[in-house]
């Protein structure tokens, strides 16, 4: 009966690591919903909330023409830089500075072996100080503690530059064979990035004469439209794009085995590259990566409004008054002639 139960037991367990290899570890800690839920057809709805929202948009009509295209191009980096920081520590400050000098030369020679020379190494110092340790002076009725320098620290940091990938691999086991295991960061350079916004331009430019073209197809006339118009670039770089998980399983197969009870294990916490995805632009430029790139953007935003009809001037009334002049006799007749001031 017991080994019934362990064979089923064994059975599930395989069955969910079979799931979790197709949807990746990172999703399990936050959805658990079946495969066959989400890809069966029929009348099973939807189950992402986006996709249910953009199919059940509603559009609203206006005669404000808007043209926003966005860019994107993944740039492989022309170099690498990869620091290490090296602590070493000694009784005096020479033999605390001829034992760094010894790790950082047996790090050089196995680097140059590998194609990476001295014009490839720079080394910054950081700190270089004594250590103190607390000394205690007994007396006849008292003590008294005083600090006493017993050694010196240096720190240094080892810039290492490298043009390929591979050659990642043979500057850790260079630093890690002279006990420097502190990498501090890898940083990525391009060359000639002007290049990379000028395709990225050119390529705006093209769907913008499309989209042009696109509106005139459908009856309007962009000579009768005022422009306005806003842009943006951006560049971004692996180091901002690393996200963390951690394992979904806890328990020890190991356990149920030996017919134990359930102990618990502690959850690894994983790393993964998760770059910029494709969905909200318009064009992408080497879309298909293999390792992790720079990602360099642009957007262009351009509204067109109607230009205000011109009003016909309203015509401008005249009035012209005719005046008329009457002369009187002096003695008081009645007899009135009408003056003629026309001629």
């Amino acid at each position: 009966m017991k080994t019934i139960n362990l064979g089923i037991v064994l059975i599930l367990l395989f069955s969910i690591n079979l799931s979790a290899q197709h949807r990746g570890n990172y999703n399990e800690i936050t959805q658990d919903i079946s495969r066959q839920n989400i890809l069966s057809s029929g009348n099973a709805q939807i189950y992402n909330p986006t996709v249910q929202h953009q199919i059940n948009k509603t559009l609203y009509p206006s005669n404000v023409l808007t043209v926003d295209v966005k860019a994107l191009q993944n740039v492989s980096a022309t170099t690498y830089t990869a620091i290490f920081n090296v602590s070493q520590m000694g009784p005096s400050a020479e033999k605390t500075n001829q034992l760094m000098k010894e790790r950082i030369d047996s790090i050089k020679r196995r680097l140059n072996a590998k194609r990476i020379t001295q014009k490839d190494i720079a080394i910054d110092v950081i700190s270089f100080i004594p250590i103190y340790e607390v000394e205690v002076t007994k007396k006849l009725f008292s003590k008294t503690y005083s600090e006493v320098p017993k050694g010196f620290e240096l720190q240094q940091n080892i810039h290492i530059q490298f043009s390929k990938t591979n050659q990642y691999e043979a500057i850790l086991e260079a630093c890690a064979q002279n006990e420097v295991y502190n990498l501090v960061k890898v940083d990525y350079y391009i060359e000639n990035i002007q290049e990379v916004y000028k395709n990225l331009q050119n390529e705006l430019l093209k769907l913008i004469e499309e989209k042009k073209s696109y509106y005139k197809a459908l009856g309007f006339n962009m000579a009768n439209y005022d422009v306005a118009i806003a842009d943006d670039k951006y560049c971004y770089f692996p180091k901002d794009f690393y996200q963390s998980y951690q394992a979904y399983n806890s328990t020890s197969v190991e356990a149920l085995s030996k017919n134990k009870g359930v102990t618990t294990v502690k959850k690894q916490t994983s790393y993964y590259y998760q770059p910029l995805t494709y969905e909200t632009y318009d064009v992408v430029v080497n879309p298909s990566i293999l390792e992790p790139v720079v990602q360099i953007g642009m957007n262009i935003k351009l509204v067109f409004t109607p230009k205000p009809k011109e009003q016909k001037p309203t015509p401008v009334v005249e009035t012209k008054i005719d005046h008329k002049y009457y002369v009187i006799s002096p003695n008081g007749a009645i007899d009135v002639k009408e003056l003629n001031t026309k001629n």
